[in-house]
């Protein structure tokens, strides 16, 4: 209870955190009224095929690809920052217990994220709903799992988003870099294997965020070895194994 403690007080002492929870509700609230908004404007194009009718992945887009990735960043900072300004030490010398640290810090983080971004996204898809109107929105309803999963997912993508974030912050040290990689993993380096042929092809269904994004049910050009639920327990097994071996690392190395 202690190490909890200690690390809301760190978390919500500085401005910084309140600042990226205003920008993830920002862009996804924001990306959902613009979708709404493309989408009312294309009723009126006379050829059917050129109107846009959104799906509810579409609409909590501003959150799966944007709002997640500065939660990403935030929980990388976290611990970044302290290894920046040497308070890793003294959390260290107060709390022993270093892997107990940084489950603590993941957690904490992990969970207020996941009820934010999922309070964004269900908001978002009524948003986007209400901004389309009746016509353009007729593909914004919860129907089955199908229907559900890219809104009830996004907490759980957002958790395992965090945890990953802390474990390479943990591994790097160095904020630039950490934040690097985390922008570019997601965002370039995993759509690039689309340039290497058959090779691209069949490592794609192996890259995390694509599993996390099948998951979420945004449409790729994949095959995939398994379903949905497949993809999220091997996006969490590969977040969890990087975050193990952080714990490892920051338990045998000096702070």
């Amino acid at each position: 209870m202690e190490t909890m403690r200690a690390e809301r007080i760190k978390l919500t002492s500085v401005q910084s955190p309140w600042w990226c929870f205003a920008v993830i509700v920002a862009l996804g609230l924001g990306f959902a009224a613009m979708i709404g908004a493309v989408a009312r404007s294309s009723m009126s194009i006379d050829d059917p095929a050129g109107r846009f009718h959104p799906t509810i992945d579409a609409a909590v887009g501003g959150v799966t690809g944007f709002g997640v990735l500065v939660l990403m960043i935030l929980a990388a900072l976290s611990v970044t920052s302290e290894y920046r300004f040497g308070v890793i030490r003294t959390t260290f010398i107060a709390m022993p217990n270093r892997p107990l640290v940084l489950t603590v810090k993941s957690v904490f983080i992990g969970v207020l994220g996941a009820i934010l971004t999922g309070v964004v996204g269900l908001i978002a898809v009524y948003i986007t709903k209400a901004v389309a109107g009746e016509e353009a929105g007729a593909q914004l309803v919860f129907d089955g799992d199908a229907g559900w999963r890219p809104v009830y997912g996004i907490p759980l993508f957002a958790f395992f988003a965090v945890v990953l974030a802390v474990g390479v912050g943990t591994l790097l040290r160095q904020s630039a870099g950490t934040i690097a990689l985390l922008l570019l993993w997601p965002l370039l380096i995993e759509s690039l294997f689309n340039l290497f042929g058959s090779f691209g092809r069949e490592v794609m269904p192996f890259l995390p965020f694509a599993n996390a994004n099948h998951f979420l049910g945004i449409e790729q050009s994949v095959d995939f070895h398994w379903g949905p639920w497949g993809s999220l327990v091997y996006f969490a097994v590969f977040t969890l194994v990087v975050f193990g071996i952080s714990l490892l690392v920051v338990d045998r190395r000096d702070a």
